[in-house]
């Protein structure tokens, strides 16, 4: 039983590391340590900072999830990035919820598998939690405003980042997005070709026209993230696959297969802890429904299981810190709970 256990964790590493580390994790990290870097931290404080309008702030990281395609986990160097250039905790935490549960890619996929009835619910209750997300983690985390972000009379807002850095950044960019973009269909192979080319564009670019220290920089910044969150999703990875293997199928069927308020937290329960790639979310349903999943239920894993996993509450406890997990973790449960609840009464019948 044990070795059976232990196979499955290094089953469900080994298939995390050979098709995800390059395409999603690489530019990932590089993304996030190109925000620190290049990313103007009076610019951001302006747009995003804490002392920033708030339906401005958390409507422009709503839309930014939409097209951003990446896993919990990959989202987290990409909100880490803003929060430590100077973006507000609100903000920081709608998209490391938003870009796995909303992105252009996972709402495409979700109407090809489940229906439009089921996309077009799903985008509701992302936009409209959004904003409740960020503002409990604002309420019970806001930073005390500095002096720089109040801008005085007369100045016009800073511009976030210039053209060069910005170029920059879209290739890395790029080369998170164009995989899945092109070849969602295609081979792994394919992927990491698109992925190897990009790249490599992005490194000439970057030694053609931006200062030697600049990359240097950059690259500690991005090397500062693979230290800290790296070591962590693997042990987290490695613990879901074993909790996978450990919990039989036909435990589904009867647990989530009403459009009831305790089944709908069930279904959290279970999206809360186990990991999701990108787009991986959809089928999973598809097959618990086929089990007979409920609707309300299967909308509740969608919202929370994108941006939840085990491994994502490590990582985020450890960049973000435990109590703000702590905080975050428990909303983003209860908010899908009860949403998947309302929905599977209201809307699903």
């Amino acid at each position: 039983m044990i070795e059976r256990l232990v196979a499955a964790g290094l089953l469900a590493l080994k298939d995390y590391i050979a098709t995800h580390v390059l395409t999603c994790m690489v530019p990932a990290f590089l993304l996030a340590g190109g925000m620190v870097t290049f990313i103007d931290r009076e610019g951001i404080l302006d747009y995003l900072g804490d002392s920033a309008n708030k339906l401005k702030s958390f409507s422009l990281a709503s839309v930014g999830g939409v097209v951003l395609a990446a896993c919990s986990c990959t989202a987290i160097p990409v909100a880490s990035g803003l929060y430590f250039s100077g973006a507000g905790i609100g903000v920081a935490f709608i998209l490391l919820w938003t870009i796995p549960a909303i992105n252009i890619l996972a709402l495409i996929y979700t109407g090809t598998l489940l229906g439009t009835e089921m996309m077009l619910s799903r985008i509701v209750a992302v936009l409209l939690l959004a904003f409740v997300v960020g503002g409990v983690m604002t309420l019970c985390f806001r930073k005390q405003p500095e002096k720089s972000t109040a801008p005085e009379s007369g100045r016009s807002k800073r511009s976030l980042i210039s053209g060069r850095y910005l170029v920059l950044l879209l290739l890395v960019l790029a080369s998170l997005l164009l995989p899945n973009y092109l070849f969602r269909e295609g081979t792994y192979l394919q992927k990491v070709m698109v992925w190897g080319t990009a790249t490599i564009v992005t490194f000439a670019f970057a030694l053609s026209f931006l200062p030697r220290q600049k990359i240097s920089d950059w690259l500690r910044e991005s090397w500062w993230f693979v230290r800290v969150i790296f070591p962590l999703l693997i042990v987290g990875i490695f613990i879901v696959g074993v909790a996978g293997e450990a919990i039989p199928e036909d435990w589904i069927g009867g647990l989530v297969g009403g459009n009831h308020l305790g089944d709908a937290a069930i279904a959290t329960m279970i999206g809360a802890i186990t990991y999701f790639a990108t787009l991986t979310e959809a089928p999973f349903v598809d097959t618990m429904m086929d089990l007979g999943m409920a609707k309300g239920p299967a909308l509740a894993l969608l919202l929370a299981g994108p941006g939840l996993s085990l491994p994502n509450w490590l990582i985020t406890a450890k960049v973000f810190g435990i109590r703000p997990t702590l905080v975050y973790v428990p909303t983003i449960v209860i908010l899908s709970a009860l949403m998947g609840w309302l929905f599977g009464i209201l809307i699903f019948g």
